[in-house]
């Protein structure tokens, strides 16, 4: 791994998108780089095109860049069909991703799409954060999908959809969750400059 890559901040919205008050949008001008996946339709949940749309804008990128994605909602399951995707597709683990933060995912059911969603870990870092009364998503089933992708997941209470609805503008723990993501990445660096050897960690 490069220790000169750049680790940027890569946000992906669900649908409508996430306004300006929204926490994401808050998130996004905390990083210096920071880009936001924008759909062409953002009222369509078109699995494919919301994935392929991922990839298109890491492409625009520099090669090395090293992602830190934090998706919501319909963006968390383009993010991991994405990451699924290319990992297939590439031949690759992450394809530019290197961790990931998964805010009050959507429930594929809802959308006909459990069937196609990896069934097995994601191959990186990775922090679900559910609600109990989530109208889009049973907190249960939130930590089962945490679970099958191998991420770590977190109960955040009574925080509905974790939207603007929910109270949920500025927000430091998304900050926390996003630092410490970059932490990871900065010492895994060192340690790989340090070892010839593979290391693998989870967060």
């Amino acid at each position: 791994m490069n220790t000169s890559s750049p680790i940027r901040v890569l946000i992906i919205p669900g649908l409508h998108n996430s306004g300006d008050a929204h926490w994401q949008t808050w998130l996004q001008g905390q990083y210096k780089g920071a880009v936001r996946v924008n759909q062409q339709h953002w009222d369509r949940p078109d699995l494919d095109a919301w994935s392929a749309r991922i990839g298109q804008v890491i492409a625009r990128a520099r090669p090395d860049s090293q992602w830190i994605a934090v998706a919501h909602s319909f963006g968390c399951l383009a993010l991991a069909h994405y990451i699924s995707s290319s990992a297939r597709h590439q031949h690759e683990s992450r394809s530019g991703i290197h961790a990931a933060l998964m805010v009050a995912p959507a429930d594929p059911i809802k959308f006909g799409l459990d069937h196609r969603l990896p069934q097995s870990g994601l191959g990186l870092a990775s922090t679900v954060i559910g609600s109990e009364n989530d109208p889009w998503m049973p907190l249960q089933r939130a930590q089962a999908w945490a679970d099958r992708w191998g991420a770590r997941f977190q109960n955040l209470g009574a925080a509905g959809h974790v939207n603007t609805e929910s109270g949920y503008g500025p927000w430091p723990l998304a900050r926390f969750k996003v630092d410490e993501m970059i932490r990871y990445l900065q010492r895994q660096h060192r340690l790989e400059r340090a070892h010839p050897m593979e290391f693998s960690f989870a967060l």
